[in-house]
């Protein structure tokens, strides 16, 4: 259960890393990568880290997204599909955050459920 849980959280970083790199953003993309390699760190801040940037990665993905159907918009081209997909890949990374708060991934992290934190 708790490998199924990095899956759309590796994902997620792997999707913004490419993003990246097609921009040509090349210091996100090294950020982006040493991001999963941080997944390897058991710290609670490791994970908040990871999650902070996933959040930001959901924010990126929402601008790109109303830029992007903006220009099909004016340009006269097809937009819906194109949105579709890319609101998918953003709810995926805003999941991708939410799942730090589950038990499954805050266990590895040491992070207290709510509710339950610890003294």
């Amino acid at each position: 259960m708790v490998l199924l849980s990095f899956v759309p959280v590796v994902l997620s970083l792997l999707l913004i890393g490419a993003h990246f790199l097609r921009f040509g953003h090349m210091p996100a993309v090294f950020a982006t990568l040493l991001l999963i390699g941080l997944l390897f760190v058991r710290r609670p801040w490791a994970a908040r880290v990871v999650q902070v940037a996933l959040v930001l990665a959901t924010v990126e993905w929402l601008r790109t997204l109303m830029q992007l159907t903006v220009e099909r918009m004016h340009a006269g081209q097809p937009y819906i599909r194109m949105a579709v997909i890319i609101g998918a890949v953003a709810a995926v990374a805003a999941l991708s955050a939410w799942l730090f708060q589950t038990r499954p991934l805050g266990g590895v992290y040491g992070l207290a459920p709510r509710g339950q934190e610890t003294r």
